[in-house]
């Protein structure tokens, strides 16, 4: 189990690190408009990720 939570974290900073090396720019900008939202529209944000992060783990498991 350790070695899949490793290649998982692998992968993620993998994907994590293809928009800031192919777009720059549009990274930097992303930043920018995250910057002026309010703690809830993140807190929203994550709640987001993390469900369909859960949601795809329980259909491809």
């Amino acid at each position: 189990m350790t070695t899949s939570l490793l290649i998982a974290f692998a992968l993620m900073l993998v994907l994590e690190g293809l928009v800031p090396f192919l777009a720059p720019g549009t990274w930097r900008e992303t930043f920018r408009r995250l910057i002026q939202l309010t703690d809830g529209q993140i807190r929203f944000i994550g709640l987001t990720s993390m469900l369909a992060g859960i949601i795809l783990l329980m259909v491809f498991r």
